[in-house]
């Protein structure tokens, strides 16, 4: 259950971080509750996946669940680049959050 728990907090943060964008630097009120809101819900689900998974594996898949979120939702909805060296590094965070899972007990 753990790692069901870290995998929704890292969509959760990527929900966070697609809201900065429209928060305007927190001009905007619904996009800026939504970066709050979605920001807690995140944190709320590390926080119980780390009940159970040493606390570095949970942060860094956490971390790589919500870059590598990030990053596709920047291409694909806010086209931001996708240079080959881009999706390369993309991929490499892909592979080092699975090999976190395949290492952690």
């Amino acid at each position: 259950m753990a790692w069901i728990y870290l995998v929704l907090a890292g969509l959760f943060e990527i929900g966070f971080a697609a809201a900065l964008t429209p928060s305007a630097g927190f001009t905007r009120l619904w996009p800026s509750v939504a970066v709050v809101v979605l920001g807690f819900v995140s944190l709320y689900f590390l926080a119980l996946a780390a009940r159970e998974i040493p606390m570095g594996t949970a942060y860094l898949v956490w971390m790589g669940i919500g870059a590598i979120g990030a990053a596709a939702f920047g291409i694909l909805v806010y086209n931001e680049p996708a240079n080959v060296l881009r999706l390369f590094f993309i991929a490499t965070l892909i592979g080092s959050c699975i090999g976190l899972k395949f290492a952690t007990p």
